[in-house]
């Protein structure tokens, strides 16, 4: 009876929080022209002097738009809307730039981001080795003693001109006294000796983590290197040992990170878990940052089991805690995954030859399946290659059997990046989505040594899922693999090239520019059960929007990574502007923690392009 009132409570203060800021009047897509024909008066918003690209395939491009009670209230011409505007409408001349929907990523792990944000120095956007040690020695000026410098993922050595990563012994001559931690995508982690020194791991096991490995000298002094054999438990056991910021600090890094977020012109994201975010523990902050009205970017989440053997009763724990749908337009609780079951866990280090799913994986997973379904709980899971998913859409399909041939509404596989047409064919006639992300334009060519150039230009076959008519999101897995900015995502969608420039895809597998934003958008929201309700700029949808700085439509292929936005909308409201449109600015946040943050020097996106 208390374990009852337990979960009761805490799933009262779940949707109380959630209810708590910024909700919308919640209504049905099927009825969204019929209420808004009812409503009378001016704007609340006008854009006008747009190039819209609204992702309406009815009504693909607009000049302006009115906003209404957080949502579109009507597009169209210049003229279609000077009507609305009011004694207290407000006006924004977008002069000329072109204006999509808000960006959605389908698959990140931000929430976790936000609780390290001010911490991590990040190499995202650096074309060089040179550049990158540099980068690290004025951190060594500037970081306290006894205090870490980490830069964890983003980067690929790809993208460098020196097509190398930096060695051991250049970090420690530009480290000596600092430890010093590189988490490089989740294939190894470089550590200085000051970080082995403080870590003590010259005198661990090589096999302190299950399927990882701390290399060792024939003197066994640990190298510097740590290994995912494949699991990459060591590496993220690694970063629990750092300092960690106060919960103070974690709600402003929150916030500022979804700055950052709006910066480069997203609303909204699908958030996946991830190691070390517990369920409901590791999201007292976002529910904290939301509760205070302080949110700037929509957030769905999903539960992620950490401990192998305990997957069961987990989710037999948070059944009892929370159901799907509870919460609102800015916070709401989605299902189950990325990670259902760890033996039903492909690893994605494609430099690496292909893992095997673990030898039980039925009898782990299929109990799992079966009570999610059981209890309408919608689940996404990530699947790398064909063969697992082989094994595991078997169990998918028998679950399926069981009830009306179908799997609870929304339920989708992440990444998908080697699925022949075979497999496609059976997530089509299940219903399943396939969230897509960039993350294999950071490891082209040690893709092509494994699988061949071949192989590469169909992984992941994104027009066939397209053509087969199967549910597709774009996004980015960041921040530990990719980077968090969208734009290198659309980038990829739309030239099909690497980080590191080869031409991975043909014409056969690569979109439009609109088509690959339409999946940033539209595509995105089938993934929070959002289909209908916003990615598009269209009445009735949330009116989320951004301004973009240069017309994405029409730059070279190369400038597209350099998009953001100069003024963001979310419901309407302003969440981010500057340079022509800084009279619209909200006010700045507080300055970020700690005060030694590396984002104080090279900073991060916003930092690049705005100054």
């Amino acid at each position: 009876m208390e374990n009852k009132t337990t979960n009761n409570m805490r799933r009262r203060d779940f949707i109380k929080g959630t209810m708590a800021v910024g909700a919308s009047t919640l209504i049905m897509p099927s009825v969204f022209g019929s209420a808004f024909s009812q409503i009378q008066g001016s704007a609340d918003l006008v854009v006008r002097n747009a190039k819209v690209t609204t992702i309406d395939p009815k009504a693909p491009n607009a000049e302006a738009f009115a906003i209404k009670d957080g949502k579109f209230y009507r597009v169209g011409s210049n003229s279609e809307v000077s009507d609305l505007i009011g004694r207290k409408t407000k006006v924004i001349d977008a002069k000329g730039h072109r204006v999509i929907p808000g960006l959605n990523d389908s698959h990140t792990h931000g929430v976790r981001e936000g609780l390290h944000y001010g911490l991590e120095l990040r190499w995202d956007w650096v074309s060089s080795v040179e550049e990158a040690l540099a980068m690290l020695a004025e951190e060594v000026k500037h970081t306290p003693k006894g205090q870490w410098i980490r830069i964890v993922g983003g980067f690929s050595w790809e993208q460098f001109k020196e097509k190398r990563m930096p060695t051991l012994e250049e970090i420690n001559k530009v480290a000596p006294n600092h430890p010093v931690y590189i988490f490089y995508l989740y294939a190894y982690g470089m550590l200085n000796r000051k970080a082995i020194e403080v870590l003590n791991y010259d005198n661990e096991p090589i096999d302190l983590y299950h399927k990882g490995r701390i290399e060792k000298d024939r003197n066994g002094r640990a190298t510097g290197i740590i290994t995912a054999a494949p699991s990459g438990l060591i590496m993220y056991k690694t970063l629990t040992k750092l300092p960690k910021m106060t919960r103070p600090q974690q709600v402003l890094g929150t916030q500022h990170f979804m700055n950052e977020m709006n910066a480069l012109g997203l609303t909204s994201l699908s958030d996946a878990g991830g190691g070390g975010m517990q369920y409901p523990d590791a999201y007292d902050v976002i529910q904290d940052v939301n509760k205070q009205g302080l949110s700037t970017v929509r957030v769905g989440i999903h539960t992620f089991p950490q401990v192998g053997g305990r997957e069961y009763d987990d989710y037999k724990r948070w059944i009892g805690m929370v159901k799907p749908g509870d919460g609102n337009d800015m916070y709401r609780f989605i299902g189950g995954g990325e990670n259902i079951a760890w033996a039903a866990y492909d690893y994605e280090i494609f430099a690496q030859q292909r893992p095997n799913l673990e030898p039980n994986v039925r009898e782990v997973a299929l109990p799992i399946y079966k009570l999610l379904a059981e209890n309408n709980w919608p689940w996404r899971q990530h699947v790398t290659y064909n063969e697992s998913a082989q094994i595991l859409l078997d169990m998918y399909e028998e679950v399926a059997a069981a009830g009306d041939g179908k799997l609870p509404k929304g339920t989708f596989i992440d990444h998908g990046e080697t699925f022949n047409e075979r497999t496609l064919e059976r997530i089509a006639k299940l219903d399943l989505g396939i969230a897509i992300q960039n993350r294999i334009a950071y490891q082209a060519e040690d893709f092509v040594k494994n699988y061949g150039a071949a192989a590469l230009a169909q992984t992941p076959p994104i027009k066939k899922m397209l053509k087969m008519g199967i549910p597709v999101g774009g996004g980015t897995d960041a921040t530990r693999v990719s980077s968090y900015n969208p734009w290198y995502s659309i980038h990829w969608l739309a030239t099909g090239q690497s980080r590191g420039g080869r031409q991975m895809y043909g014409d056969d597998n690569i979109l439009t520019r609109e088509e690959a934003i339409g999946l940033w958008t539209k595509g995105s929201a089938w993934f929070t059960g959002d289909d209908g309700k916003k990615g598009q700029i269209k009445e009735g949808q949330l009116a989320d929007f951004t301004i973009l700085n240069q017309d994405v439509m029409e730059v070279p292929d190369a400038l597209i990574p350099r998009t953001h936005s100069k003024l963001t909308g979310l419901g309407g409201k302003i969440v981010h502007a500057y340079d022509d449109f800084q009279k619209f600015a909200p006010p700045a946040l507080p300055d970020v923690a700690p005060d030694w943050s590396p984002l104080y020097r090279t900073g991060d996106f916003r930092k690049l392009y705005l100054g």
